[in-house]
């Protein structure tokens, strides 16, 4: 079973692992008992949800090197893209003010 993982493409088994923590994640947020579950499925389901958009759009025989760019790219314009919405956000209300 190990040696099948190691001869496994990276990407696709990263996108089988991805799929696990998103169902866990879900499962933690969905109990009831424990507010401290909650939030770990919730934090999980984020960063998973950001993670499984990059290895979603990647062909499952992609190996490290190139999973790993495109990783890199997509959090980086996410990063962008949240830094000029929060430095533009008080601007375009302070016009909507005028």
């Amino acid at each position: 079973m190990i040696e099948r993982i190691r001869k496994a493409p990276f990407a696709g088994v990263m996108q089988a692992v991805l799929v696990v923590l998103l169902l866990s994640s879900f499962v933690f947020i969905t109990q009831q008992y424990s507010k401290m579950l909650y939030h770990i499925g919730f934090v999980l389901l984020v960063a998973s949800t950001f993670v499984q958009i990059v290895f979603g759009n990647l062909p499952p025989e992609a190996n490290v090197k190139r999973s790993m760019k495109l990783l890199g790219i997509v959090f980086g314009i996410v990063i962008i893209v949240f830094g000029l919405g929060i430095i533009l956000a008080p601007h375009l209300v302070n016009l909507g003010r005028r």
